[in-house]
């Protein structure tokens, strides 16, 4: 981004913007241009906010998804017998919207991608066959994107689970193959989840 041509304020901020996923320069500068007509007041709730959200969010120690406890409420409260295995925390809310699913869920943070170095020591499988062998756990859905990637990580945590006597099931198709879980309809999503399919 030929953020120099500004000045150092403005280029300085268009660059941060720039550093979001799907910034591209003319968003960065929008962005930029839209904190400056702020008030000071509404710029250091923005700040605030920004401050806040790094220091209090964490990863829960049981599933991995957001919370600002130790153990989030879904582990704490929800049905441990079945676990939804997503890619990231991005991918729970949207499960969480259909209001279908009782159980808890694993968050991978990321799926095996060995183009990308992406083994499952980077990704928390083991995690997963820890909270396993401590029992209770019934049923495993993979609900990780239906994408390449996504379709392998399932399998290769299917093929690790069966033979310790877990049901492990596929969201079913309704969700397109290809296609991010974040940006299925609701709809789509509860179809999928209540159609799912043993691997």
């Amino acid at each position: 981004m030929d953020a120099d041509v500004f000045i150092e304020p403005i280029g300085r901020l268009m660059n941060e913007f720039s550093k979001l996923p799907g910034v591209g320069g003319k968003t960065a500068q929008r962005y930029a241009y839209r904190i400056i007509d702020m008030s000071e007041s509404e710029a250091k709730a923005f700040a605030d906010a920004i401050l806040a959200a790094k220091r209090k969010v964490r990863f829960c120690k049981v599933c991995g998804n957001f919370t600002e406890e130790e153990v989030c409420s879904v582990c704490r409260t929800r049905d441990k017998s079945i676990v939804c295995v997503v890619k990231e925390p991005k991918d729970v809310i949207a499960l969480e919207k259909i209001r279908e699913f009782r159980g808890v869920y694993h968050v991978l943070h990321g799926v095996l991608d060995p183009m990308n170095g992406k083994s499952p020591d980077d990704i928390r499988v083991g995690e997963l066959l820890a909270r396993i062998k401590e029992g209770g756990v019934k049923e495993v859905i993979m609900a990780t994107d239906t994408d390449v990637t996504g379709e392998a990580t399932a399998m290769y945590i299917a093929n690790l689970l069966k033979p310790l006597g877990i049901t492990v099931t596929r969201i079913a198709r309704g969700v397109p193959i290809g296609s991010e879980l974040e940006y299925a309809d609701e709809v789509t999503l509860t179809r999928a989840l209540l159609e799912r399919k043993e691997m």
